[in-house]
């Protein structure tokens, strides 16, 4: 199976893409989608849905992870954040993608055994578990394999948020 894992954010976005066979995962790709912050929101928000729609598109992914959103104290910047993962989650259930969705304890625990871990020790577990010879970078990439990798180690009957249209 081949999991998408998107870690979402109005500047920068990672994704991640992992093949697994439910025990083993396998490093496909990682990279970001980074938006300039001159732009529109609305302009933001496309270019993330269209980057989103080609990378589904070019690695043809079985599900995409998705990190829930978290406490947040500005709520200017949360609200952007909800628009990013509203135009992410619609990208991929449009491709008829069933979507998950994980707390970042959730992912940090599936990743590192410790649900308070630092990205640093995300990213090192990552790269650990995906057997790589570099750490993925930046944190936006390695966080978004994070998501799939727990993605994969999860109970997934339960976290479905979108199911196929």
């Amino acid at each position: 199976m081949r999991v998408l894992g998107i870690d979402c954010g109005s500047r920068v976005t990672g994704y991640g893409v992992i093949d697994t066979d439910g025990v083993d995962c396998v490093f496909v790709r990682c990279g970001i989608i980074r938006t300039k912050s001159s732009d529109a929101l609305a302009v933001r928000l496309r270019f993330i849905h269209n980057s989103i729609v080609e990378i589904i598109r070019e690695f043809q992914p079985e599900a995409a992870a998705f990190e829930s959103l978290f406490y947040a104290t500005n709520v200017q910047s949360a609200l952007k954040l909800g628009h990013v993962r509203g135009v992410s989650m619609f990208a991929a259930a449009d491709a008829d993608l069933p979507v998950f969705e994980y707390s970042p304890l959730e992912v940090k625990s599936a990743v590192t055994g410790y649900g308070r871990a630092e990205k640093l020790q995300v990213q090192q577990m990552v790269r650990a578990l995906l057997r790589l010879n570099a750490s993925p970078e930046p944190f936006d990439a390695s966080d978004a394999l994070a998501v799939a990798i727990c993605h994969v180690h999860s109970n997934r009957s339960n976290k479905t948020v979108a199911a196929h249209l």
